[in-house]
């Protein structure tokens, strides 16, 4: 049996990356006669038809490199079908590529947006398997994606780091973890880094709620307080806008991110030294966790299984302790938001963490 498979990496790069893509390979060359096509740059490359055969050599030595090997762009969904200046017609141009590459099939390796265009493939006739990707962990029907677990450990290495220089100088300290629409990420490391509140883009928060933990604090001789806050965190008001509304909202109010909007607040509110801290695109870079290598490594012998049974339109998921898939027209576009009443929600309200509510 021959199989002739594509593989692609799609929106934000993230850890384990190159451990996924080594796992659909190597398990394919010891389970049948395989020839892999690294397509370059996500959707773009499948495209404009960028595209290499790659050899065994090419797949030794990275499950512990960050980033992909393959490259990546965004390439949003919704313009998918939109004949934009350049004239190009992007789905009828993936499908002729891929008649042209003689594929058997395609892997693509992404989050939501990844897996939005994937489905739209599989209807358009592809044989195509996802892989779920994302240190936001917001996709449906996995219970981990992979590059999760590695950016909560950076996220929480930060928190732990903050801690000393708070409790030094008895400052309040806002760190801006990302997650626009999930708040998974930042859930898990401000309760790992001892977050005395978590403000979440599922549960508006009062910046007086937020404001009083911080006081409270101060006047209990606690010179410091640490602030885990989610880049798409808002306040109650916020919330009950429409997203252009918001938008102009901060455009009118000068909004320059959450956490120096929220440092800003408590020191006018409180009247403590507040500092905003933004780690940005560090929580996304560097070498897997050996957790991630291996849910990575697992995810891609499940596809190189899949290939074998010739079984697509599908995208490969943990559940349990089990790895399965799921049909990609069942998750794709289906975002997994933290639940208001998550047992970890719970776990933390228990423990005095504050959500600002």
């Amino acid at each position: 049996m021959k199989r002739r498979i594509g593989i692609l990496t799609s929106g934000g790069d993230c850890p384990g990356l190159n451990a996924a893509i080594r796992g659909v390979a190597r398990a394919a060359y010891e389970m049948f006669d395989a020839e892999i096509v690294g397509i370059r740059d996500g959707y773009r490359g499948l495209i404009h038809g960028e595209w290499q055969e790659m050899k065994r050599s090419q797949f030794s030595g990275i499950l512990t490199l960050g980033g992909t090997i393959l490259g990546s762009s965004r390439q949003p969904f919704r313009n998918m079908r939109v004949i934009e200046d350049d004239k190009i017609d992007k789905v009828a141009a993936m499908k002729k590529n891929y008649a042209a590459m003689k594929l058997d099939c395609l892997v693509t390796l992404g989050g939501n947006g990844t897996h939005k265009t994937a489905n739209l493939l599989a209807e358009e006739g592809l044989n195509v398997i996802g892989l779920p990707k994302t240190i936001d962990n917001d996709l449906y029907g996995t219970d981990f994606t992979f590059g999760f677990h590695t950016a909560v450990d950076i996220a929480t290495d930060v928190i732990d780091r903050i801690h000393t220089t708070a409790a030094s100088h008895g400052r309040c300290m806002v760190i801006e973890i990302m997650g626009n629409k999930a708040g998974w990420l930042t859930l898990y490391s401000g309760l790992a880094g001892g977050a005395d509140v978590v403000l979440l883009p599922e549960i508006p928060y009062d910046i007086k709620e937020v404001a009083k933990v911080v006081e409270a604090r101060a006047n209990s001789k606690k010179a410091f307080s640490i602030l885990a806050v989610a880049e798409g965190a808002m306040d109650k008001k916020e919330a009950k806008m429409k997203k252009k509304e918001r938008e102009a909202y901060r455009q009118e109010t000068g909004f320059h991110g959450i956490a120096n909007r929220i440092a800003k607040e408590l020191c006018d509110m409180v009247g403590v030294e507040a500092r905003p801290v933004l780690p940005g695109h560090i929580q996304r870079g560097g070498s897997p966790s050996a957790y991630d290598r291996v849910l990575s490594t697992q995810f891609g012998v499940h596809a190189a299984q899949l290939i074998a049974k010739e079984e697509y339109g599908v995208t490969v998921a943990l559940v349990g302790n089990t790895i399965t898939h799921n049909k990609l027209s069942e998750i794709a576009g289906v975002p997994k938001l933290v639940p208001t009443d998550h047992q970890m929600v719970q776990v933390a309200r228990d423990m005095g963490i504050s959500f600002g509510d």
